[in-house]
C-alpha cells in the first residue's frame, strides 16, 4: 500500500523552525564572545565542545560548578521588551554562587531556547552576558541556542548557564569552621537580584496590566516600577575577594531567602539569628508586601530582603573585614541549635 499523500510544505520553516535566524544569531554570538577569551581558551565558538586550559600555579586544584537560570524575570524583561540586562542577572547569579566556595571564575557556558528565535534579542542577551564575563575575567567559551516551537509560545524564551571556577583544594570555604558566637555580616542587595519574580509578577499583575503600568513612577522607588524589576543581580564577587581569608562561610541570597539560604552553610546543631530592623529593607520589597498583602514571614522566606549576600565571621575579625567592606553591616549571630541547621529573623 502506498504511503497516503500529504499537502503544504514539509520543511524546517514550515514547522516553525529558521535556520537562517540561528545561523545569524549564531553569528553574532561569535562576534561577542570573542572578547571574553584568553589564553587558556584554546576554542572558537560552534565547535561541538568549548576547550580551556587549566592555569598553571596551583598545587591541588579544585574544579568547582553551577547551574542556572534566570526564573520568571525573563517574563517582566519580555513585558517591557527590554533584554540588555538579563545576560548581567545570569552571569552575576552563578559567579556568586560558586565564589560562595571561594572559587574564581575560568568559563561560561549559556544555553538560550525560543519559541521564535530572534537574533536582536539573543544578540542583546549575549552582550549582557559577556559584558559580565569580562567584568569578572571569565571566558564565555560556548553554548547552544535552539528554537523550538510549540515547547515555547513564539515570544517566549529562556536562559541558562553552566559556570565553572577554580580554588586550591586547602583554600576551600565550606562552613566547617563555623561555631555558635559567630558574627553574621550582611552585603546589602540592589534589588530582586532574580528570585521572587513569580509573586511578584503576580501582585503587579504582569501579562496582564497594560505596558504602560510600567512606566508610573512611584516616588519610593525613585524610578519607574519596570526599571526597578528590571535592576541587574548585583556581583559581589569583586567586592569580596580582598576580605576572603577572614571569612569562614558565605551564603548567596537566592531563591529560600535569608531562612532556607544561610543553613546551607552552618554545620549541624547552629542556627543564624538575624536582628530584625539591622539592615535596611529596600523599597522595592516594602512595595511588594504592601500592594500584595504579603505577610513578613513569607517575605523572609521568598526575597532576600536587602542582604545579597551573607558573611559569617569570627568576632575577633569583624572590625578588619569591616574596614576592607565598609558596606557590610552587622545583622545577626550564630547561636546553638538543635538538630538540622536553621535560619530565623527575631
Amino acid at each position: 500500500m502506498s504511503p497516503a499523500k500529504t499537502t503544504g510544505s514539509r520543511s524546517y520553516r514550515a514547522a516553525g523552525v529558521d535556520r537562517g535566524a540561528a545561523a545569524r544569531a549564531k553569528a553574532m554570538i561569535k562576534e561577542l564572545a570573542r572578547p571574553t577569551f584568553g589564553p587558556h581558551v584554546l576554542s572558537e565558538i560552534g565547535l561541538f565542545g568549548g576547550f580551556f586550559e587549566l592555569p598553571s600555579g596551583y598545587r591541588q586544584p579544585v574544579l568547582v560548578s553551577s547551574v542556572d537560570g534566570v526564573g520568571t524575570k525573563l517574563k517582566v524583561a519580555a513585558a517591557l521588551d527590554q533584554h540588555g540586562t538579563i545576560g548581567h542577572d545570569l552571569v552575576n547569579h552563578c559567579v556568586n554562587d560558586i565564589f560562595t566556595s571561594g572559587a574564581r571564575p575560568l568559563f561560561f557556558l549559556d544555553y538560550i531556547a525560543a519559541g521564535t528565535l530572534r537574533p536582536e534579542h539573543v544578540a542583546a542577551v549575549v552582550k549582557g552576558l559577556a559584558e559580565a564575563c569580562q567584568a569578572v575575567g571569565c571566558a564565555l567559551i560556548g553554548g547552544e541556542t535552539a528554537e523550538m516551537p510549540g515547547l515555547y509560545q513564539a515570544d517566549d524564551y529562556d536562559l541558562a548557564g553552566t559556570i565553572v571556577g577554580i580554588i586550591e583544594k586547602d583554600q576551600l570555604i565550606r562552613g566547617q569552621g563555623i561555631q555558635a558566637g559567630d558574627v553574621l555580616l550582611g552585603v546589602p542587595s540592589n534589588g530582586l537580584h532574580t528570585n521572587g519574580y513569580s509573586l511578584a509578577r503576580k501582585v503587579f499583575r504582569i501579562g496582564v496590566t497594560p505596558p504602560s503600568a510600567w512606566n508610573a513612577h512611584y516616588q519610593e522607588l525613585g524610578c519607574r516600577l519596570g526599571e526597578a524589576l528590571l535592576v541587574p543581580h548585583r556581583c559581589y564577587y569583586p567586592l569580596l575577594v580582598p576580605a576572603l581569608p577572614l571569612i569562614r562561610g558565605m551564603a548567596h541570597i537566592t531563591g529560600g531567602g535569608l531562612i532556607e539560604n544561610t543553613p546551607r552553610i552552618l554545620p549541624q546543631g547552629l542556627r543564624a539569628q538575624f536582628r530584625r530592623g539591622s539592615w535596611p529593607v529596600l523599597p522595592i520589597f516594602q512595595l511588594i508586601q504592601r500592594e500584595g498583602g504579603v505577610s513578613d514571614e513569607e517575605m523572609h522566606h521568598v526575597f532576600n530582603m536587602g542582604l545579597g549576600m551573607v558573611l559569617v565571621v569570627a568576632p575577633e575579625r569583624v572590625d578588619e573585614v569591616r574596614r576592607l567592606l565598609p558596606e557590610a553591616l552587622l545583622v545577626g549571630e550564630v547561636v546553638a541549635g538543635e538538630g538540622e541547621p536553621s535560619a530565623v529573623v527575631v
